[in-house]
């Protein structure tokens, strides 16, 4: 069986106004590149950055990258415009900004089909205010209707702790219950999710910690500000090699005559059932997705 799936580990923005950060996108080893036209953008910079973001991507050249437009939000003066001007570019997905309810995505979704852009512009969303935290069940299952063509949610934790109130400390206790929601709706409808950004980006060994917490939480990933952070990213965001060897023991061990159609194998003294051979085959789908970018 196979499956196909996109390595998404590590996702960095980069401000839609810097021509040298367009630039660099390009040959960065991250699995994704979000052009930001939003909070990276000063307002008196908007138009020009759009025009920049635009013709960046119509330019091409991303390799294997999977490159992201992220919109103002539809109801600032800049939202509407930034919408035509992604579909035109057709990149790989449009980042919609504070979504907090369903109608916004069929909003979207509905001008991208009137503008005729190709299915494979696929919609992302940000969850970053309380109302998406406390709606996404609704969120996530609109991503069942072809129309809106939601494939993944980002986490905005800034604005999350500034609308809530709640402390950025390390460990994110304060959030944790808000993160494993978001988790458990995206999984309802086949959603990635990436994780917040890290602030302080000279502060390794946080970031690290925070890699493996988002890891630990079944993220498929985490979005980045800086260069720097993408290695140990994509080293987190991969699964270990002795997991990936234990995941193909399964595959193949399920597979001998002898095991065909149990439910329940005994595997190196250890009990293992079809899920684990069923989680088997998305490790190694993932660790072979990897192995194929270089």
């Amino acid at each position: 069986m196979s499956m196909s799936i996109r390595p998404r580990r590590s996702v960095l923005y980069m401000p839609g106004s810097n021509a040298r950060a367009l630039e660099k996108a390009r040959t960065l080893p991250a699995d994704g590149v979000i052009l930001d036209l939003e909070d990276a953008v000063a307002p008196d910079a908007k138009v020009e950055a759009r025009a920049r973001v635009v013709e960046t991507v119509k330019a091409g050249g991303f390799g294997p990258r999977e490159v992201v437009i992220r919109i103002n939000g539809l109801d600032s003066a800049w939202g509407s415009d930034d919408l035509d001007a992604a579909a035109a570019a057709a990149p790989d997905a449009i980042l919609l900004p504070k979504v907090q309810e369903v109608e916004q995505l069929v909003t979207v979704g509905r001008r991208l089909k009137a503008l005729a852009v190709p299915e494979t512009t696929r919609v992302w969303a940000m969850i970053e205010t309380p109302l998406a935290i406390l709606d996404i069940k609704a969120i996530a299952l609109s991503a069942r209707d072809p129309l809106t063509r939601l494939q993944v949610f980002v986490l905005g934790t800034n604005d999350l702790a500034k609308e809530t109130r709640a402390a950025l400390v390390p460990g994110r206790a304060p959030m944790v219950a808000w993160l494993s929601l978001v988790v458990a709706a995206a999984r309802t409808s086949g959603i990635d999710v990436l994780d917040g950004v890290w602030n302080q980006f000279q502060d390794l060994d946080g970031f690290n910690a925070e890699c493996a917490q988002g890891a630990q939480f079944g993220m498929d990933g985490k979005t980045l500000i800086h260069p720097s952070q993408i290695e140990p990213c994509n080293a987190a965001f991969s699964p270990p090699a002795a997991e990936v060897e234990r995941a193909r023991a399964i595959i193949a061990a399920f597979a001998l005559p002898e095991n065909a159609g149990k439910g329940v194998i005994t595997l190196d003294g250890r009990m293992v059932e079809l899920l684990h051979a069923e989680m088997a085959k998305r490790t190694v789908a993932l660790a072979d997705a990897i192995a194929a970018k270089g």
